[in-house]
């Protein structure tokens, strides 16, 4: 019979034989974090409902079937954050940070909620990692934020990936790419989906994102938005090409990459795992220079990505990538006597002050099992304490690889463990 208090559909358990593959990715992306200059922001996993409408969109998936709302008991709506941009703006703009140094360059890490439907490497709680870079429209910004996201899959060893971009345009130049589209879709207008005949009316541009097959073989031969750029925007999008040739960052130009959201103006762009299948974008992301006008702030444009750690760690899994090592006590405490026990607890106690990580099971008291728990914590070495050693104001060290075992004074461990 199954236990009723299950983990929630779409939800899952991050074990201790797996979480130490999460902290080597984190341990990566903030170091590149750290190489670029960006510092951490943490905002509150939920927001005010009206954060992610006006920012995300109305005709979105999210907004339309995927965010978790919930009223509080004085009826305000909120939401659990389906992404991490609004939020962070949110927060830029709610405390200054663009009159503070070293603001401008964010990263963020943490869970995000959609309600959808779950499947391999997709879930209704996922844990995501991103930047925003806040304050200039300049294309080397663009190009930065790329150069991050290229960083960091490759110091995590990837192969496997293919870099997209495309210029989604501005409000100048998308009208007529608007008119271009439904004058395009509207014969097909019964043979899409139902979610695209909604978004033909609402903004055409979302159908060019559809993943439903029938739809995405209508729109092979949909306008390309880079045919309707204007000037400044066409400029942009070569100089954010140019700087990627003169970096040596391969890329392929996409015209069907417009993103999920309705915030993203002009450069776009995709990191696409080239084995995954359908489920295959490790990081997406583009510029916004509209969003904080949305939230209420002064003009403030901007650029970031996002990336879900659950996809990565299958690309890198497909890859056979090292994924970092399970992290194993360095030291297993073996008592023998009662005397030597309160002497073992102090110099368990000193040896954790000293930074050195101790095992030890108070359950087990004879040396057969004390040593088999050694063995099976995967410790380095074995301090073995009886009454004959404290008797002499000795310990016997062993090192559980090779065997090896030798008689040090009880005040030199320390010294002689950080010297290992």
């Amino acid at each position: 019979m199954a236990n009723k208090y299950s983990v929630p559909r779409g939800t899952y358990d991050i074990l201790p034989d797996i979480s130490y593959k999460w902290q080597f990715v984190i341990d990566v992306f903030r170091t590149v974090a750290r190489e670029f200059n960006y510092k951490e922001i943490i905002t509150p996993i939920f927001e005010r409902s009206d954060i992610f409408e006006r920012s995300v969109g109305e005709t979105s998936d999210i907004v339309e079937k995927e965010m978790y709302k919930f009223e509080d008991k004085k009826g305000r709506i909120f939401a659990l954050r389906p992404e991490g941009t609004a939020p962070v703006v949110r927060s830029f703009i709610e405390n200054g940070l663009s009159l503070k140094p070293n603001s401008s360059k964010l990263y963020y890490l943490g869970p995000m909620f959609r309600y959808d439907r779950p499947q391999k490497g997709r879930y209704r709680q996922f844990y995501q990692y991103g930047i925003e870079n806040i304050g200039s429209t300049n294309p080397y910004v663009d190009f930065e934020v790329i150069a991050f996201a290229y960083m960091f899959l490759s110091k995590l060893g990837l192969k496997n990936f293919e870099l997209q971009i495309n210029s989604i345009g501005c409000e100048n130049c998308t009208k007529d790419y608007d008119r271009a589209l439904k004058e395009y879709f509207t014969p097909f207008e019964n043979d899409l989906c139902s979610d695209c005949r909604r978004r033909l009316k609402k903004n055409p541009k979302r159908v060019l994102d559809c993943k439903v097959k029938s739809c995405k073989v209508i729109t092979e031969d949909a306008p390309s938005m880079l045919d309707y750029l204007d000037e400044e925007c066409s400029a942009h999008f070569d100089q954010v090409q140019e700087y990627l040739k003169q970096m040596d960052i391969p890329f392929i130009v996409n015209p069907k990459i417009v993103r999920g959201l309705d915030y993203y103006t002009q450069t776009a762009f995709e990191f696409i795992d080239t084995t995954l299948g359908a489920q295959n974008t490790l990081i997406g992301g583009g510029r916004y220079d509209k969003l904080a006008e949305q939230l209420g702030g002064k003009n403030l444009p901007g650029i970031g990505f996002a990336g879900g750690f659950e996809r990565l760690l299958l690309s890198m899994e497909e890859e056979k990538l090292s994924l970092g090592k399970p992290v194993n006590p360095k030291v297993y405490f073996i008592v023998l006597g009662d005397e030597a026990r309160a002497t073992a607890f102090r110099l368990i106690n000193n040896l954790r002050l000293s930074g050195i990580s101790v095992e030890y099971n108070s359950d087990k008291t004879s040396m057969n099992a004390q040593m088999k728990m050694a063995n099976k914590t995967g410790a380095e070495f074995a301090l073995i304490l009886g009454e004959d050693e404290l008797n002499k104001g000795k310990i016997i060290k062993k090192n559980l690889a090779d065997g090896e075992q030798e008689n040090i004074d009880l005040n030199d461990i320390v010294n002689s463990l950080k010297s290992k």
